[in-house]
């Protein structure tokens, strides 16, 4: 795949979602996990999408198991989880791997894109964030130690 907009992912209720349907808007892309240390952060990115969605945002949530097996329920129970606790409104996606052979496509480019520290591609725990420009560029990675609001400033420049 040359572009983000190449790939189809499933949302959280199984249905198949085209990324160009996000073609000329900014794009946060976040694993997430609902038993985390840093799963209040679901409070921040949902403030984030609240604030700039109208401006251009969109912020896709893609839960995943993979660290500590912080993510342990079916799709219908993130959902309700993310909507009770923290009121997401933003896009949520099905329960993905991130790392490993069975990476989903789309963590495999944003990887290969954007790699961590010392060049690494791995993603290191829940709540790792992706910034994609309107052209669909990766133009940021954040630690997952990032709390959305210091994202803030620089999803404004993108928009």
């Amino acid at each position: 795949m040359a572009d983000i907009y190449d790939f189809v992912v499933k949302d959280i209720r199984g249905n198949s979602v085209k990324l160009d349907a996000y073609k000329g808007r900014a794009l946060l892309i976040v694993n997430t996990a609902s038993k985390c240390g840093f799963t209040p952060q679901y409070k921040g990115l949902e403030g984030l999408y609240q604030k700039l969605h109208a401006k251009g945002l969109e912020i896709l949530g893609f839960p995943c198991n993979q660290f500590g097996e912080q993510e342990p329920g079916s799709e219908q129970e993130i959902q309700s989880f993310c909507e009770l606790n923290y009121g997401v409104t933003f896009p949520m996606f099905a329960k993905i791997d991130v790392n490993g052979g069975a990476a989903a496509p789309l963590y495999k480019f944003l990887k290969h894109e954007k790699p961590g520290l010392l060049g690494s591609e791995a993603i290191k725990w829940n709540f790792t964030k992706f910034l994609v420009d309107r052209n669909g560029r990766v133009v940021e990675r954040y630690a997952p130690n990032t709390e959305p609001a210091i994202i803030a400033p620089d999803i404004e420049k993108v928009l």
